[in-house]
């Protein structure tokens, strides 16, 4: 199986590391033109300039997802750049993580509200698209109770309640609508790297409840976005994928 995304116009939003980049990359590489936002401008150039080595169009623009006309504005203007937007993926996290007003806060505002104003603002793009599709990106934190991050799992789980949502309202466009939920994913400076370098217990106890024996990487995320995304999935929306190696078994 292999993926082709020659003339698609792909907007990431949360795109400069982690998944995100990895996803913007991985279009990229299947010939896609690709925009990314974060609010970090250092790791967003330096993204912008690995995606533009695959020759395609590559635009970035920083953006506080967490606040309504920014998004709004960089949605257009990335639909400006690219010529339209076929693919729309929403990967930004707030993390937040306790049951207090700050955890709350935070994953309402990017979670769950950046992505339902992206998508509403990518809407009339997405209707003139190609084969137009949204990937959200939540977490297998939305599949069941947590005790240790209740607000991050409850946003996650609003995630996956409005993708099936959104893809029945989309379907009269013919706009797929899925959602991928990835277990505990470790790459250079994310959360689980930083905590088996500090050596936090947790870390261990996470790696051995995963079946695989080993945490996820953001390439393996990717792959699924552009299945996704792709006309391999031409029949699947609304529906959430478990991209953990087993996790959600233990």
């Amino acid at each position: 199986m292999s993926f082709v995304f020659a003339d698609r116009r792909v907007v990431v939003c949360g795109g400069s590391r982690g998944i995100g980049r990895s996803i913007a990359l991985a279009f990229a590489a299947a010939g896609a033109d690709v925009s990314i936002c974060a609010r970090g401008r250092e790791t967003l150039e330096a993204t912008r300039d690995e995606l533009a080595r695959h020759g395609r169009r590559a635009h970035a623009a920083a953006c506080d997802l967490a606040d309504a006309p920014a998004v709004a504005r960089y949605v257009a203007e990335a639909g400006d750049a690219l010529g339209g937007i076929d693919v729309l993926v929403n990967n930004a996290s707030g993390f937040g993580q306790g049951d207090d007003e700050a955890g709350w806060s935070v994953g309402l505002a990017v979670d769950v509200m950046a992505m339902v104003r992206a998508s509403h603002a990518a809407l009339p793009m997405l209707e003139q698209g190609r084969e137009p599709s949204i990937v959200h990106i939540s977490s297998i934190a939305g599949l069941r109770a947590s005790t240790r991050t209740p607000a991050y799992a409850a946003v996650k789980a609003a995630m996956i309640s409005y993708t099936a949502s959104q893809a029945a309202m989309l379907a009269p466009k013919r706009i797929r609508v899925n959602c991928i939920a990835p277990g505990s994913i470790e790459f250079p400076g994310g959360v689980w790297d930083r905590r088996r370098k500090a050596g936090d217990p947790l870390y261990e106890r996470v790696l051995k409840g995963i079946a695989f024996g080993r945490l996820g990487t953001p390439e393996e995320i990717a792959e699924v976005a552009l299945f996704l995304a792709s006309p391999h999935a031409r029949w699947v929306t609304g529906q959430t994928l478990a991209v953990d190696g087993g996790q959600l078994l233990a």
